[in-house]
């Protein structure tokens, strides 16, 4: 296979996309040339669409492999999912499993290399998942940051606090609403999943999935919740970070998921008396998706609701300002062949 050039959108900055002629060359060897058919959009998209970016970005992709490099074993035509970290396999954090927390990262897909937004991504064979027929391919993205990351955030809690039985999440966009499906289908539909926003529309969209709204705005409501085991913070803001501790429970934990500003700490009142431990969770483990699969197969529907929008490549930038304008739950781009 020689090199192949198509159109693939260009991230300009300033909210500007245009198409332009990419080439991309065959896989060398251990890799795999994937044929995209969807990708997710993700609010860390945002930087990409206001700054511009020299790769295509996109990180949650599923396709099917059209080219395989020497050394690969992977069929052509096997559909799957592409993990986003280009992890080395070998470093102490891989041999763990800790994929996530690779030593050795080779790229991160859509931010150091070309990614799901183009019609082509060539990824190492170790980083593209396989799934079955059965599973459509727009709700396979599923499997990366909805079911991946939020799954990831409940096993980080479950570390040290094992008996949740009550769950409350700040930030209703599409990391907290994964959170709110995951815990319902790992923690069980009896443990209360309260969930905060300043949108009414997002709160109600959550609310669809079985999820308790509380409106971000009322202190007294976040007060309501009660005194919650586990509180994940999906929102990336000091403010509902800290409202989160103020009503965790002892022995509970604030699991931080959402990128963004601080939290201040007081050790004795936060940490010390109530043994409440503070934790970071950053994307997840590829040995992660295999359980997440079998998740997917048995609640397709349900977690498939999660997707509100679908548009083609080439109204991308309609994707975009339906997105950013915050009364969606994932959006999806999808592609035919060229």
């Amino acid at each position: 296979m020689t090199s192949t050039t198509v159109l693939a959108p260009v991230f300009e900055g300033s909210g500007r996309i245009e198409f332009r002629d990419r080439t991309y060359e065959a896989p060398g060897p251990g890799q795999l040339q994937v044929r995209v058919r969807a990708n997710a959009l993700c609010g860390t998209d945002r930087a990409q669409y206001a700054n511009g970016s020299a790769v295509i970005p996109g990180h949650e992709a599923a396709g099917e492999v059209v080219a395989a490099g020497d050394g690969t074993s992977t069929p052509i035509g096997t559909r799957g999912v592409v993990f986003l970290m280009d992890y080395c396999g070998e470093c102490r954090s891989c041999r763990v499993g800790a994929t996530n927390q690779c030593l050795g990262k080779r790229a991160d897909m859509g931010f150091t290399d070309d990614g799901g937004y183009g019609p082509l991504e060539t990824v190492h064979e170790s980083n593209f998942f396989p799934i079955p027929a059965e599973i459509e391919i727009g709700t396979a993205t599923m499997l990366l940051d909805v079911m991946g990351t939020s799954s990831h955030a409940i096993g980080r809690a479950q570390l040290v606090r094992p008996d949740i039985e009550s769950v409350y999440i700040a930030g209703a966009g599409p990391i907290g609403l994964g959170l709110a499906v995951m815990s319902r289908l790992r923690l069980g539909a009896d443990v209360p999943v309260h969930i905060s926003d300043v949108s009414t529309w997002r709160l109600e969209f959550a609310e669809s999935f079985g999820a308790i709204p509380v409106l971000a705005s009322d202190s007294a409501a976040i007060r309501a919740v009660g005194r919650p085991d586990v509180a994940f913070d999906a929102s990336g803001k000091e403010v509902a970070r800290r409202a989160a501790l103020d009503i965790l429970g002892k022995r509970g934990a604030l699991v931080c998921v959402g990128h963004g500003e601080s939290v201040t700490l007081d050790v004795s009142k936060d940490l010390l008396e109530p043994e409440h431990a503070v934790l970071g969770s950053e994307y997840f483990r590829y040995d992660e998706l295999a359980g997440n699969l079998e998740l997917l197969r048995a609640n397709q529907d349900y977690i498939g609701r999660v997707i509100s929008h679908r548009f083609p490549v080439d109204r991308i930038s309609e994707a975009f300002d339906v997105f950013l304008a915050g009364e969606t739950g994932k959006v999806l781009i999808t592609q035919e062949d060229a």
